[in-house]
């Protein structure tokens, strides 16, 4: 499934380290939001799912980074779905309240 128009730097794979995925814009996309605006629409949802820049040459790379824990579990990786669609359909519903959760 189709899931935003991201650019994964790192999918989880166990074979690639740790259990995280963090991903960015793809480059010359508007999908109408900032990332900083996903991720407050899922903090709201009770989820810590942090956007920020990177470091060095790369300060202008917004990611976000969703970290699995010992014992996240399917059902939970269902639920973070579910919140992750409902805040885009309210992204996409409200543009003028996007740009809030905005960090320099």
């Amino acid at each position: 499934a189709k899931l935003g128009p991201y650019e994964f730097i790192c999918t989880g794979r166990p074979d690639e380290g740790i259990p995280a995925v963090c991903f960015k814009l793809k480059d010359g996309e508007d999908p109408g939001y900032t990332l900083y605006d996903l991720s407050e629409r899922l903090r709201l949802r009770g989820w810590q799912v942090p956007a920020f820049t990177l470091g060095g040459e790369a300060t202008d790379i917004v990611v976000m980074r969703i970290m699995c824990r010992r014992g996240f579990e399917m059902d939970f990786a269902e639920l973070l779905l579910e919140d992750y669609k409902a805040s885009l359909k309210y992204l996409s519903d409200h543009p003028k309240l996007q740009g809030i959760a905005q960090q320099n």
